[in-house]
């Protein structure tokens, strides 16, 4: 990190991310994340954002992404996963995420969010995992860590949904209406998961800042 005015190095770079299982980018995000982890030192925290709230409760199917993005956007999403190093596999069904963001909070409070978060991520888009499933979740629960019965009652949790919706709320009360979203430093949002090159320059412009 570049040093401030005193001599001193910037602090350690804090980052916030918004995001959603369900959500293509968010994934290609997790590698971002880990990037910035790796190359800048960054602690990251990844914050909940119910990217779909409209979706019944049995999902939508897969292919009628193209009503509404148009003709090949499972291509250009596997093509923009797989540049990432990531596999793309996801299920023919989108579920309604809500259970999945829940299940995460039961982690976080159990200190087990990142390997949650991860495995649940992998599982979706890597594994054709049902993440609208409630034994799924609860199998990828145990797999990360949790206790099953703990993470069955987290599924339909009201304070664990109420989170969700608060988080959801103050993304969009800054001005985050797609994610994933990056926060660094509590100064500089950046959405999108983009290229490297572009989260060094945000880095570089946070460290000019403090020199």
């Amino acid at each position: 990190m570049a040093a401030g005015g005193n001599g001193e190095a910037m602090s350690e770079l804090r980052v916030l991310v918004w995001s959603d299982f369900i959500c293509p980018f968010c994934f290609v995000g997790l590698e971002r994340a880990h990037y910035l982890e790796r190359e800048h030192g960054a602690s990251v925290e990844w914050l909940p954002f119910d990217l779909h709230p409209e979706y019944p409760e049995e999902g939508i199917p897969r292919k009628g992404l193209e009503d509404r993005y148009g003709p090949g956007v499972h291509e250009r999403t596997r093509e923009a996963v797989e540049a990432a190093g990531l596999e793309y596999g996801p299920p023919e069904r989108i579920p309604r995420s809500l259970k999945a963001l829940a299940l995460a909070e039961l982690a976080r409070d159990r200190g087990r969010y990142r390997e949650a978060h991860e495995r649940l991520m992998r599982a979706y888009w890597s594994e054709a995992r049902d993440l609208g499933d409630d034994d799924a979740l609860v199998e990828l629960a145990v797999e990360a860590g949790l206790d099953a019965d703990e993470a069955r009652a987290a599924l339909g949790d009201e304070g664990y949904r109420a989170r969700v919706a608060g988080s959801t709320r103050a993304a969009q009360e800054h001005g985050v209406n797609a994610v994933p979203a990056f926060v660094l430093d509590d100064r500089l949002l950046v959405l999108g998961a983009h290229p490297y090159e572009v989260f060094d320059a945000a880095v570089a412009q946070l460290e000019r800042k403090v020199a």
